[in-house]
């Protein structure tokens, strides 16, 4: 992202930008750049109310930023496209509480040519990081069908954006290779699916989804075999978190999430109970992140559907 030398940042569209960001009354205007820019002919463009956000690659162009008296997010992703670094700037902000989840940013970017500072987009967070594809979940090597992930992640984002009854739920799924799963877990208490047939237990049917929110705030995870199925609810996992690295301030349901997938080759969904966030894990990595914004979560998929054809 943003070098230690100084880019030459055209006043005209930093002054386009900064009057769409008074205009729009936005929250931060984000300067996703290859290089640092001018500090001395920024603060002329800007005044004090201004909320000025700086992509750097590196903790040291973090504190350059700061000495100058500029908040910055660190993104190391150099050959990553302009969506994905946006995306991950944005969501990086959002877990860092430098953004609200539903902020509205004006965001100064190399859109076309490399090196060039030649695009501004108004971002309305609550809806650009609300979309999650299809093409998202593929990137994961599962034998878990997509359509099984989707499910489960719908329902880890609903729990997580809604909570229950007014407050914070967390909880855990474990999708695919149930039999190795529940060889490498435990029962913590009653298992409440316990006894009823698999059709009663299959997450395709929105009433088992309803059931399973109910539930959530129980301790322990959900296992769910690859069609869909919940095999087993409140167990506690017994994977290995040896070799495992994950973020400061993750819980045990995390490294719970990442030991049982280092172990198995499930996919686990962790929902955090203090903010909602869901993440992806696999390979004892966090793949995928999504915050819990106030709309529903709309899946987008990339391939061309024909038209139907329009009535005389």
């Amino acid at each position: 992202m943003a070098k230690k030398s100084s880019q030459s940042l055209s006043d005209q569209l930093l002054k386009t930008a900064v009057d769409l960001y008074q205009a729009a009354d936005a929250d931060a205007l984000l300067l996703v750049v290859e290089e640092i820019p001018n500090f001395d002919n920024l603060k002329k463009a800007i005044n004090k109310k201004t909320r000025v956000l700086i992509a750097v690659e590196s903790a040291d162009d973090c504190q350059i930023c700061k000495d100058a008296e500029f908040d910055a997010i660190v993104i190391n992703l150099p050959d990553a496209s302009v969506y994905d670094r946006l995306t991950q700037t944005l969501l990086t902000a959002v877990a860092n509480e430098q953004l609200e989840p539903a902020a509205e940013v004006i965001a100064l970017y190399s859109g076309f040519e490399e090196g060039e500072v030649d695009s501004i987009s108004y971002i309305s967070l609550d809806e650009h990081l609300g979309r999650l594809t299809a093409r998202d979940l593929r990137q994961l090597e599962t034998n878990v069908p997509l359509e099984t992930l989707k499910i489960v992640v719908d329902l880890a984002v609903e729990i997580g954006r809604e909570g229950r009854e007014g407050k914070p739920v967390g909880t855990l799924f474990v999708v695919g290779d149930s039999r190795k799963v529940m060889a490498k877990s435990q029962p913590l208490a009653f298992d409440p699916v316990k006894g009823y047939s698999r059709k009663e237990r299959n997450l395709r049917d929105n009433r088992v989804k309803e059931a399973i929110k109910e539930i959530a705030l129980l301790d322990g995870a959900f296992i769910v075999a690859s069609d869909g199925t919940v095999e087993a609810a409140c167990r506690h996992l017994n994977g290995t978190t040896e070799m495992v690295t994950l973020s400061k301030g993750l819980g045990t349901r995390h490294w719970a999430a990442a030991g049982i997938t280092k172990e198995t080759k499930s996919i686990a969904i962790a929902v955090s109970e203090s903010n909602g966030t869901v993440r992806i894990f696999q390979n004892g990595e966090v793949m995928l992140r999504i915050e819990p914004f106030r709309r529903p979560m709309k899946w987008k998929d990339f391939e061309y559907e024909q038209p139907a054809a329009e009535k005389e």
